[in-house]
């Protein structure tokens, strides 16, 4: 059975391939990620340290989603590799391993930091007596806000975008580029936004399950999928908001900031999910034809960024407001 949907402008048409059962469309996210959540919980509860205790739920959701985008893929395009796997695979490598090697002088510093505040104030800053499911809500929105701010900017300003446009040049979605991000992109999102709940004097053990739902919730969020939210896409920023960010359309893409939750897209009128069109299928940046694929060129970019810049073909820039210098800047 073949799906006909319309795809960036209503009546161009785009084949499913195999149509998921409606059943498993709105219930294959909470239940991978309820499932990978009360694992860790027991680990945790069996005495398991917090890192090895989200890693297995971690792994098996990440293989569970890489699996079911061929059986029920989202667009069948998107499963055909695009000379990005091994781009893919290197900075999800390198990403995992900078935050494990960062976490430690984040929490360091949060931790110095949130207790002298906390003596200064008289009491703690962080609600522990609340049930764990309440704080890992609770870490998710407070989280977010950084992130959300230093995302938001990384698309205002160039100085910025320099490094968050390795993530955009994905040429389809699908879960392993979840981790295409440059080093410093990761960075400016991961220290403030860890940092914020550590200094707050968020546990160890909400700060695990905080970690486990971001990189659960970032898998499925790039995930070539068909799935549905309904009204939970007003607290999780899933594929149906985040496939719109990676548009080669600006008016579409500087929109559905929130990494994991939607929250603040809603509170700051940057959320964006329209009913009379799909997502385009052909996704990347529009004003960067000739950004470089390989992981090294990648990494370099920022440090070449006006190179890359000026070799723009003038027929690439399209009506949308830049900066005078032909970047992302809005006006």
């Amino acid at each position: 059975m073949v799906e006909e949907e319309t795809s960036g402008k209503v009546g161009s048409a785009v084949s499913h391939g195999r149509v998921a059962p409606i059943v498993f469309q709105w219930t294959v996210f909470p239940i991978v990620m309820t499932a990978a959540v009360a694992w860790s919980i027991y680990l945790i509860g069996s005495g398991t340290s917090e890192p090895v205790a989200i890693l297995f739920p971690q792994l098996t959701a990440f293989a569970v989603v890489a699996i079911l985008e061929h059986v029920y893929p989202y667009h069948r395009s998107w499963n055909k590799p695009h000379d990005d796997v091994g781009v893919d695979a290197a900075h999800s490598i390198t990403i995992g391993l900078l935050v494990t090697l960062s976490t430690p002088l984040v929490l360091a510093v949060g931790v110095l930091v949130g207790g002298w505040l906390s003596r200064r104030i008289g009491f703690g800053l962080w609600p522990s007596q609340w049930p764990l499911l309440g704080q890992v809500v609770l870490a998710l929105v407070v989280g977010e806000l950084p992130g959300y701010w230093v995302h938001r900017w990384e698309h205002e300003w160039e100085g910025l975008w320099r490094f968050h446009a390795t993530h955009h040049s994905a040429p389809r979605l699908y879960w392993l580029n979840a981790g295409r991000f440059h080093p410093i992109d990761t960075l400016l999102t991961f220290v403030p936004s860890y940092g914020l709940l550590v200094l707050l004097g968020c546990g160890v053990d909400v700060l695990a399950l905080f970690t486990l739902v971001t990189a659960v919730h970032g898998i499925f969020q790039h995930a070539n999928l068909q799935l549905r939210l309904g009204p939970l896409n007003y607290f999780f920023s899933m594929a149906e908001l985040h496939r719109w960010h990676h548009s080669k359309t600006l008016e579409e893409a500087d929109h559905n900031y929130g990494q994991t939750v939607s929250v603040w897209d809603t509170v700051f009128g940057t959320r964006f999910l329209p009913t009379d069109r799909k997502p385009p299928i052909e996704i990347g940046i529009a004003d960067l034809p000739t950004f470089p694929m390989t992981w090294w060129a990648q990494i370099m970019s920022p440090f070449r960024w006006e190179r890359i810049r000026d070799r723009i073909p003038a027929q690439s820039f399209s009506s949308a407001p830049r900066g005078g210098d032909g970047s992302r800047l809005q006006e």
